[in-house]
């Protein structure tokens, strides 16, 4: 069976890889990653590595022109800022949010790192790639703590539910989607990663894209807490 991965370049997508290719070897995995237009591009190169790494067929997607009326302060299109702090408190929380729960004060905006649609765009051009590639399962690396309190309402299982039987519907059976992260959390991630020694320092997290992790954002505040809920240090600080 062949199987396409969607690669970031990150944590989750490379745990993900380094899964599939233990699972259904090297020569059946694909990897698939996606230039939308994002400040953190570096994690494209990211990317390479980990698929060179683990000697997969890498191939990419330019969709920034689709999001560039967006004002996701994700985007290089966006004059807006990368808020600093943890997902929780960007969502006007004084606690972290846990899988599932969200307090009536939490705010109900989304945050502003949410890219429109961004998941279900990747997933519906991946089903379009994995069928031509003969591919029956699509890997993708969404987790519990960006479904937490709806910081990115397209992680959540309601959301992989409807676009997996959207692609089983619209592909004639032949391909469906695989999240094994959905209902775990990025600490859950790391360990399943360390046993599975993924060289976690070629990865990128980090928004702001700089020479070095910000230490700020919040993705880079979920890294740091994954690795340390591991008793673990984060291999890419070392580099960097």
């Amino acid at each position: 069976m062949k199987v396409l991965v969607l690669v970031s370049g990150g944590i989750d997508s490379s745990t993900a890889l380094a899964m599939a290719v233990s699972k259904y070897g090297k020569e059946n995995v694909y990897a698939l990653s996606v230039i939308y237009g994002q400040k953190h591009d570096r994690e494209i190169e990211a990317s390479k590595k980990i698929a060179g790494f683990y000697g997969v067929e890498q191939h990419f997607i330019d969709l920034s022109f689709i999001f560039k009326d967006s004002g996701s302060s994700l985007l290089k299109s966006s004059e807006k800022e990368i808020p600093s702090g943890s997902y929780a408190r960007q969502k006007d929380n004084d606690t972290d949010l846990s899988f599932g729960e969200k307090k009536e004060n939490a705010g109900t905006e989304l945050i502003s790192t949410y890219v429109p649609f961004r998941n279900g765009l990747f997933l519906a051009c991946a089903a379009s790639i994995a069928q031509s590639k003969g591919c029956s399962v699509i890997i993708y690396g969404a987790h519990a703590d960006d479904a937490a309190g709806s910081a990115y309402p397209d992680c959540t299982p309601e959301f992989n539910a409807a676009m997996d039987r959207s692609i089983i519907l619209g592909t004639g059976n032949e391909v469906h989607i695989e999240a094994p992260f959905v209902n775990i959390t990025k600490a859950d991630i790391v360990k399943r990663g360390l046993e599975l020694k993924v060289p976690y320092e070629y990865t990128w997290s980090c928004y702001e894209g700089g020479e070095k992790p910000c230490g700020k954002c919040a993705t880079c505040i979920d890294r740091s807490k994954a690795f340390a809920k591991n008793g673990a240090e984060d291999p890419a600080l070392k580099r960097s």
